[in-house]
C-alpha cells in the first residue's frame, strides 16, 4: 500500500501530523500501537488534570466557609473521581478518531518497523511513502535504585489508577509530574513526602517560584526532603515501603504505605527500527532535527518526546505542525523561545521564556519586576487568604524575556506572555491592550 506520508506513533505530535496533513489532501497512514491520544491523553496530561480538577472542587467545598457558604458534609468517592478521568480519556480518543477519519486518514493498530526510509512493516503489511514523521513519545525513566526488582512501588500509571487513598505516600521526584501528585493525593488527605534530590523542587521553573510553591504545601503538610539522594527502596509484608536516602545531614529513610516513582521521562527509541535509518544524533545523543523537524535523512522527520528537546505535548503538536508545512513545501520554522510551562497544583503555576537563573548565566543585562496577585480584583475576589506572584522580565529595551507565575488562572494568562516574547515586543506595548475589567488578567496593566 502507498501513501504520500507514514506517521508512526499517535499521540499529540502523531495525530496532529496526520490531521494536518489530512487537511491538505495528503494520503496519511498512522501506525498507533497501542491507543490514540499517546501518553498526554491515556496516561498523562489530560486524566491527571481531570483528578487535579476533581480535587480543586473538594478543596473549594472544604472551604467554602471563607466565602460565606456553608457547604455540609463532603467527601471524595475515589473510584467515582477514576470513573469520570476514563470517561473523559474515551470521549476525548473518540474525538481524535472522528476528526482522522473525517480526513481519510488510515488508522493501523499495531507495532510499526521501518524497513527504510520509504517503508514500514506493521502486522504482515508492507506499507510505502514518500515522507516519513516519527513520533514514538516518551517513557518513564526508572533509576536503577537497590529494591526497584523486587518492590511493588506505583509509576504515574498506578497512581492514575488508584480507587483507595492510602494512609502516607511517598514520592520520589519533585518535578511537574511528582508535584501534581502531590497535590492530589494532599488535597484528599493523604500524608505526603516528597524526596527530590535537587535542591529545589520543580528544576527549570523559575526558583523563586518555586520556593514559593514548595512554602505553600509545606504549610498544608507536605513534607519536603530536599538534595536527598534515594538509595534503597524496601517493602514489609504488608507492602508499606521504607525508602532510604542520603542527604548532607547523612543517611536517613521514610517510610509510607505507597511509593510513586516520578523521576522524569525519555525519548522512546527502541522497538520500531529506528536503527535501519541511521540517523544522525547530538552530543547528548538525541535524534538531531533542523528547524523543519527533518533528521538527517531526507524527507524523515522527528517530532514530539522523540527528538528530545521540550517534552511537552504542547511542543509537539507545534513541531508536528512545522514538519506538515514543511513536507508540503510551505514557509515555516520551530522556534522553542516561548514554550510555556504549567504545573497544575492548587494555585497553578506558569512560566514563559527565559528566567533569572538562566538570564544570569548567559550575562544578559535585566530588569525584574514583580507583583502580587492580589494588584487584581477578581483575584483577591475568588481566592480568600490565598497568594500569588506575577514576575516579568524584560530586557534593556524593555522587551519582555520571560513571565513567571503563581496563582490560579496562570495556565490560560501566561498564552498572552508567550506571544509577547515570541514576538519580540516591549512591556509598554501590552500595557497598551484593553483587558476586560474584573480579570486577574489585568495584573499585566499594572506591571
Amino acid at each position: 500500500m502507498d501513501f504520500q506520508l507514514a506517521i508512526i506513533g499517535g499521540g499529540p505530535a502523531g495525530y496532529t501530523a496526520a490531521e494536518r496533513a489530512g487537511e491538505k489532501g495528503i494520503s496519511v497512514v498512522l501506525f498507533e500501537k497501542s491507543s490514540l491520544g499517546g501518553v498526554c491523553l491515556n496516561e498523562g496530561c489530560i486524566p491527571t488534570k481531570t483528578l487535579l480538577y476533581s480535587a480543586k472542587v473538594f478543596d473549594t467545598v472544604r472551604n467554602a466557609s471563607k466565602y460565606a457558604v456553608a457547604a455540609g458534609q463532603h467527601e471524595v468517592n475515589l473510584p467515582k473521581v477514576i470513573s469520570r478521568k476514563a470517561k473523559v480519556v474515551r470521549k476525548l480518543v473518540l474525538g481524535i478518531k472522528s476528526r482522522l477519519a473525517e480526513r481519510h486518514v488510515e488508522i493501523v493498530t499495531g507495532e510499526a518497523r521501518i524497513i527504510d526510509k520509504n517503508t514500514v512493516e506493521c502486522n504482515g503489511e508492507i506499507y510505502r511513502c514518500q515522507s516519513m514523521i516519527l513520533a514514538t513519545g516518551s517513557e518513564t525513566v526508572v533509576p536503577p535504585i537497590p529494591g526497584t526488582e523486587s518492590v511493588a512501588y506505583w509509576t504515574h500509571r498506578d497512581a492514575l489508577e488508584c480507587k483507595e487513598l492510602p494512609q502516607s505516600l511517598v514520592i520520589v521526584g519533585g518535578g511537574v509530574i511528582g508535584m501534581e501528585f502531590a497535590s492530589f493525593f494532599n488535597s484528599l488527605g493523604v500524608q505526603v513526602t516528597v524526596v527530590e534530590m535537587m535542591d529545589e523542587i520543580l528544576r527549570g521553573i523559575d526558583r523563586e517560584i518555586a520556593e514559593m510553591l514548595r512554602a505553600d504545601y509545606a504549610k498544608r503538610g507536605v513534607r519536603f526532603l530536599l538534595q536527598a539522594k534515594v538509595t534503597g527502596l524496601q517493602a514489609d509484608e504488608s507492602g508499606n515501603m521504607t525508602v532510604s536516602y542520603e542527604s548532607q545531614e547523612g543517611e536517613g529513610a521514610v517510610s509510607a504505605q505507597k511509593m510513586l516513582l516520578s523521576v522524569g521521562r525519555r525519548p522512546v527509541t527502541k522497538g520500531f527500527g529506528l536503527e535501519a535509518l541511521g540517523l544522525e544524533l547530538t552530543e547528548r545523543g538525541r535524534i538531531k532535527v533542523d528547524s523543519h523537524m527533518e533528521t538527517s535523512v531526507a524527507g524523515v522527520y522527528a517530532c514530539g518526546d522523540l527528538n528530545g528537546v521540550s517534552l511537552l505535548a504542547h511542543t509537539a503538536v507545534r513541531e508536528a505542525e512545522v514538519a506538515v508545512r514543511h513536507i508540503m513545501g510551505e514557509s515555516d520554522a520551530m522556534s522553542y523561545r516561548a514554550i510555556p510551562s504549567v504545573v497544575y497544583t492548587n494555585p497553578e503555576v506558569a512560566s514563559v521564556g527565559k528566567d533569572e537563573e538562566t538570564l544570569r548565566a548567559e550575562g544578559v543585562a535585566y530588569r525584574a519586576i514583580k507583583l502580587p496577585m492580589a494588584y487584581s480584583g477578581r483575584f483577591v475576589a475568588e481566592n480568600e487568604g490565598v497568594n500569588g506572584v506575577c514576575k516579568v522580565l524584560v530586557d534593556e529595551e524593555d522587551r519582555l524575556l520571560g513571565l513567571h507565575m503563581l496563582g490560579n488562572l496562570s495556565s490560560e494568562l501566561i498564552v498572552l506572555a508567550g506571544m509577547m516574547i515570541e514576538d519580540g515586543r516591549r512591556l509598554s506595548e501590552l500595557k497598551r491592550y484593553v483587558f476586560p475589567h474584573p480579570t486577574v488578567g489585568e495584573i499585566f496593566k499594572e506591571l
